[in-house]
């Protein structure tokens, strides 16, 4: 690294810093000539920002992978279609408002119902779930993870109580969605849904996956431009962990050093974003999630699912699912947050604008 170059990443961090927002070729610069320094900049000021407005709480969301049925065939995941070899399994109605009475006893007041595009569960189906769930715990917020769905059945599930909706955007450059994802797929209706979402009243998070496969720098200035444009509730990012049970098996996976710039970076572009430090993070470095959190994130997203479906919903290759993973070690993973100067909340942990 040129000391010109390290001279301009601080002059672009500085300029974020100050405004909010940059061009996207300064942020494809700040990726490029990213060093050391800059990245302790950036995490500095965006642990600054996130302090101001959600000082040092640290917000748990109890994860429900309700099924690993997909219709679709997404080139980077464990559970697509095409994957012969995973063991299917789906969740009923009543073990999923089990796995969320169990997490409320824990102290969950927020649920993330997950799951792939599985055609059993109908706006009708769904629907139930999530209104039996909202009965059941009034002063919980309901997120879901459910893919594309239309504009109709995104109205249909805020109506029926749920709050938010994660729906990674993958990528903001057309051509690139072309390469992760099969040809009856479309980059133009990812971004209908995250639209329809955000109309039909959700808070809605999108996000990417860093390092995947023909990702480039030029890419994540678009998908940060955009992030800047949607202004979504929530975004999730993680690195790209290869699955070897995909055409991408044998791709590099992504850094935890570039996926903690990205979350110093967006946690300024959008001060009061709930960010996770996910789960590909903890996976690929065993204190990911602490350097997650000390680059700006404020959310984790522990799993409440029943321990038999933990194992087969594997979106790649050796996703964490015990230790701090599971809700039922809570105790644990506060004890790693405390470590590293925050501590677990629990309530609903909504954004505040």
């Amino acid at each position: 690294m040129h000391h010109n170059d390290a001279a301009k990443a601080s002059f672009i961090a500085e300029k974020l810093i100050s405004g909010r927002r940059l061009e996207t070729g300064e942020y494809r610069s700040l990726l490029e000539n990213r060093n050391p320094e800059t990245a302790r900049r950036l995490a500095e000021a965006a642990v600054r920002v996130r302090k101001e407005i959600y000082g040092d709480a640290v917000f748990i969301r109890g994860l429900i992978e309700i099924s690993n049925i997909c219709k679709n065939d997404c080139y980077y995941c464990g559970i697509r279609k095409g994957n012969r070899s995973c063991e299917r399994y789906r969740l009923d109605r009543e073990t999923i408002l089990a796995c969320a009475d169990e997490g409320y006893g824990l102290g969950f007041r927020t649920f993330v119902l997950q799951g792939g595009e599985d055609p059993y569960f109908t706006d009708g189906v769904l629907c139930d779930i999530v209104s039996s769930l909202k009965a059941a715990h009034p002063d919980c917020a309901v997120t879901l993870s459910l893919g594309e769905r239309s504009d109709e059945s995104y109205r249909r599930l805020r109506a029926a109580g749920a709050d938010r909706y994660l729906l990674r955007h993958e990528t903001a450059d057309p051509a690139h969605y072309r390469k992760l994802h099969p040809a009856e797929m479309s980059f133009e209706n990812r971004m209908r849904c995250l639209r329809s979402l955000k109309a039909a009243g959700f808070q809605t998070g999108c996000g990417m996956m860093v390092g995947s496969p023909f990702q480039t720098a030029d890419h994540l200035a678009e998908d940060l431009a955009f992030i800047e444009a949607f202004k979504p509730e929530m975004c999730g990012i993680g690195p790209f962990i290869p699955h070897k049970d995909t055409p991408f098996a044998n791709e590099p996976a992504g850094t935890a050093e570039l996926t903690c710039y990205l979350l110093s970076i967006i946690r300024l572009i959008h001060p009061p974003v709930l960010l996770p430090a996910t789960t590909a993070l903890g996976t690929i470095l065993e204190n990911g999630r602490e350097l997650g959190i000390l680059s700006g994130a404020n959310v984790v997203m522990p799993n409440l699912s029943p321990p038999s479906a933990r194992d087969k919903y594997e979106l790649y290759n050796n996703k964490l699912r015990t230790g701090a993973e599971s809700a039922q070690n809570l105790r644990e993973l506060d004890d790693r947050m405390r470590a590293v100067g925050y501590r677990l909340c629990t309530d609903r942990g909504d954004i505040r604008l």
